[in-house]
């Protein structure tokens, strides 16, 4: 893996958050308020499902393109 793979990849994580927030604050406001309702067991199962998922994308990304 290079570097500017990296860079790339945290350069489209922080496009597409900022397109959320820009596209709907109030939306984003209220998935943050509904998140922080939750308790920390099913925050950690929420992250490890996005870590798991996204790792399984990126390997078929990354065999078959």
């Amino acid at each position: 893996m290079l570097w500017s793979d990296l860079f790339a990849a945290l350069a489209l994580v922080l496009v597409i958050e900022g397109l959320m927030l820009f596209i709907t604050p109030a939306g984003w406001r209220r998935a943050i308020l509904t998140a922080a309702q939750l308790d920390d067991r099913t925050l950690r199962f929420m992250g490890l499902s996005g870590v798991v998922f996204g790792l399984v994308v990126l390997t078929v990304v990354r065999q078959f393109f």
